[in-house]
């Protein structure tokens, strides 16, 4: 099955709140630009989650299991309502990296969708990239 497909098969409640979460992003890049920490746009966009009422757990833990046992653990930068996966980037580029990161969060939590911002782009649309974790 295609991304596409997966995309069009996501839960319509999971899809609205993509949808909201973007245009939060969106107006934090508008209102900020390109150019500063990914902390300062983390922080910004969880006050525009918060004036939207849009339910988020900031600097998610999650632990690395293998075999039974805790190896490690890891931090997602928002999780949205409990099934959104939202990892934010401020970097001259995307890297595969990134997204491999995001991967390994969505089968961590069991999530389906996650959304990688990168707000270091002159345009947001061009720094957003879905991720969806193969139902296959």
């Amino acid at each position: 099955m295609s991304v596409i497909e997966q995309a069009k098969r996501t839960d319509p409640t999971l899809e609205k709140l993509a949808y909201t979460v973007i245009g939060a992003a969106i107006e934090v890049h508008k209102q900020l630009g390109p150019g500063w920490l990914e902390s300062a746009y983390e922080e910004a966009l969880c006050v525009e989650l918060s004036l939207r009422d849009v339910p988020f757990v900031r600097q998610c833990e999650v632990n690395l299991m293998y075999k039974g046992r805790k190896v490690g653990e890891g931090r997602i930068n928002l999780l949205v309502a409990e099934k959104l996966i939202v990892e934010l980037k401020a970097v001259t580029a995307l890297a595969a990296i990134h997204t491999a990161q995001v991967i390994t969060y969505l089968r961590l939590t069991g999530c389906h969708l996650a959304l990688l911002i990168n707000f270091n782009v002159p345009q947001l649309r061009d720094g957003i990239e879905r991720v969806v974790l193969s139902l296959s």
